[in-house]
């Protein structure tokens, strides 16, 4: 296929090898504008913003990846295979299953366990894939959290399909009693799509609510306070 492609109006050379994606579009504004030098607008197609700009002389992009596995499936498989993008890095809010997790917390997905069929479509093995992300960008994280005094926990996560269900804590105690730390929508998608393309992805989260308190973050507060994760990810580069 050709770029542009059905879902992205950037250019050949419009994104950089890196690119850093919130779920929300919205929160891939705020990061452009607050942190990037002379950031550009380089597609927002169905309004998922896209900008490519520099932090401290380094190039980097930041889009938005929208809810849910097909989304990502769709913009990370044709960031790696259509525009040459090296690196994705999720960063997204989560849901905390572990009790040791508490609102604001950092977390960083060794793996993702999943609901979703998405890798088993793609990748049609003889058995169950397991997604896992970047050895290299972990590394690159840690080196990241480290030197700026931020917290990182790692661990296993959950993707899952569906964000509402009648069995929802009766699910999550499940994935607790296996050391899963927190649900989110995307990272099985970004992990297979990074596999089977020889690229790098990540998935860093903030925890946004929490299933077993009750603890939530508002959806102002989603789209403009994830800052330390927002300077972690930009610390990778």
């Amino acid at each position: 296929m050709q770029i542009p492609t059905p879902h992205i109006t950037a250019k050949e050379g419009d994104f950089a090898k890196t690119v850093l994606m919130p779920g929300d579009p919205l929160r891939a504004k705020f990061i452009a504008e607050t942190y990037l030098d002379n950031p550009a607008l380089v597609s927002q197609v169905r309004s998922m913003l896209a900008y490519t700009g520099t932090y401290k002389g380094k190039p980097v992009s930041i889009m938005g990846s929208g809810m849910g596995v097909p989304s990502m499936g769709i913009y990370s498989y044709e960031l790696f295979n259509f525009y040459d993008v090296d690196n994705i890095v999720r960063i997204g809010s989560a849901g905390a299953i572990s009790l040791d997790l508490d609102l604001g917390d950092i977390i960083m997905g060794i793996g993702a366990c999943n609901d979703s069929n998405y890798p088993a479509i793609y990748g049609r093995p003889p058995g169950t894939y397991a997604p896992i992300a970047s050895y290299s960008l972990m590394q690159k994280a840690t080196a990241s959290a480290e030197k700026l005094g931020i917290r990182l926990v790692a661990g296993n996560i959950l993707t899952t399909d569906v964000f509402y269900t009648d069995d929802d804590l009766t699910n999550a105690k499940a994935w607790q009693r296996l050391g899963v730390l927190a649900v989110e929508m995307e990272a099985a998608a970004l992990y297979a799509n990074a596999a089977l393309a020889g690229k790098n992805g990540l998935c860093l989260c903030t925890i946004s609510d929490t299933l077993f308190t009750g603890k939530a973050m508002s959806a102002e507060a989603r789209q403009t306070s994830f800052t330390q994760m927002m300077e972690l990810a930009l610390g990778m580069l």
